[in-house]
C-alpha cells in the first residue's frame, strides 16, 4: 500500500463499508510473485504481501482521493507515500516457467561433475603460483570507435569472423552463453565434413531450460579482424540443431580467451592483441 494507515491492512478490507468498495479479485491457486511464502489477504493467494499488493494499493489510492479513507489514515493530511521496489512491481504476474541464458557445454571444465571439480581444483592451485599480465593492459572506447554507429542503440553487438576461408557473418557475441555455437546450417554452408565432429555427451540447455541437439563439436581456426589488425584462434564450437537468426554464438569461452570486452553503444568488442 502507498499510505500509512492506522489499522492493518488485512483488517481493512473487512470493514463492511469499505469492503463493500473494493473489487475483490478473482481467486486463484498460482504463486502471484517471487515470495512464494508470503500470503496476501486481499488475493487469497500466495507470491506477495498484503503490504505490498499493487492492485489493493490501485483501489485504497481511489479511495484516499475521493476522502473516504481519511479517519483510517495515519496523519492529518492523509498519508506518507511509499516507494515501491521493482520486485513488488512484478507480483500480479503468475510465474509459470523461468527464463535462463545459455548454459552447458566446455566452459566451467567439462559436461560431468568429476571434470568440472578437477577444473575447480586446478584453477585454484594455479592463481596461487601464476600471475597473468594481460590484467594490466587497459582496454579503452573512444571516438574512433564510432564510425557508422548511432550511440546508445540498442542493437546486440553482431561481428564477422574467417572461419575455413569464408568469411561468416552474423555472428552474436552472446555474454550470456557459457559455450561458443555453430548452427548447423552454417556448418552445412561451410561445406564441413560430419566426419570432423568429435562426439559431445554432455547437455547443452537454451534459455528456457530446453535441452539443445547437439551433433557434435570440432576446433575451428578463426580470425577476428577490423581491417587492420588481425588475430586468429583456435575456437571449439558445438554444433547444434536448431533455429537462429544467427549463424554463430560467440560466448565467454571465446571473450575470456581473446580478453574481450564488449560496450554495446558503441556496437564494438575490444580484445587484448
Amino acid at each position: 500500500m502507498r499510505h500509512n494507515s492506522v489499522v492493518e491492512l488485512k483488517d481493512l478490507i473487512v470493514v463492511p463499508n469499505i469492503a463493500d468498495r473494493l473489487k475483490m479479485p478473482v481467486k486463484t491457486d498460482k504463486v502471484l510473485g517471487l515470495h512464494k511464502d508470503a500470503w496476501c489477504e486481499f488475493h487469497q493467494a500466495f507470491g506477495h504481501p498484503i503490504n505490498s499488493c499493487l492492485a489493493l494499493g490501485h483501489q485504497l489510492d481511489e479511495l484516499v482521493k475521493s476522502g473516504f479513507l481519511n479517519d483510517y489514515l495515519a496523519g492529518s493530511s492523509g498519508a506518507e507515500a511509499l516507494t515501491t521496489s521493482a520486485e513488488d512491481q512484478a507480483h500480479e504476474m503468475p510465474i509459470h516457467r523461468e527464463i535462463h541464458t545459455i548454459s552447458g557445454g566446455f566452459s566451467g571444465g567439462g559436461c560431468t561433475a568429476s571434470q568440472r571439480k578437477r577444473y575447480v581444483r586446478s584453477i585454484m592451485s594455479m592463481a596461487e603460483q601464476v600471475v597473468d599480465d594481460s590484467l594490466d593492459v587497459d582496454l579503452t572506447f573512444t571516438k574512433v570507435d564510432l564510425p557508422d554507429v548511432v550511440p546508445h542503440d540498442n542493437d546486440p553487438v553482431v561481428i564477422s569472423v574467417v572461419i575455413a576461408g569464408r568469411k561468416v557473418h552474423r555472428v552474436l557475441v552472446d555474454q550470456g552463453s557459457s559455450a561458443d555455437v555453430m548452427f548447423w546450417p552454417t556448418f552445412n554452408k561451410l561445406q564441413l565434413s560430419p566426419d570432423q565432429l568429435r562426439p559431445y555427451t554432455g547437455c547443452l540447455y537454451g534459455f528456457a531450460r530446453d535441452q539443445v541437439e547437439v551433433h557434435g563439436y570440432l576446433e575451428l581456426r578463426t580470425t577476428f579482424t577490423d581491417g587492420s589488425t588481425s588475430r586468429t584462434e583456435n575456437i571449439r564450437y558445438l554444433v547444434v540443431n536448431a533455429h537462429s537468426a544467427y549463424n554463430m554464438l560467440l560466448g565467454r569461452p571465446t571473450l575470456n580467451r581473446l580478453g574481450g570486452v564488449i560496450h554495446t553503444p558503441y556496437e564494438v568488442e575490444a580484445a587484448q592483441s
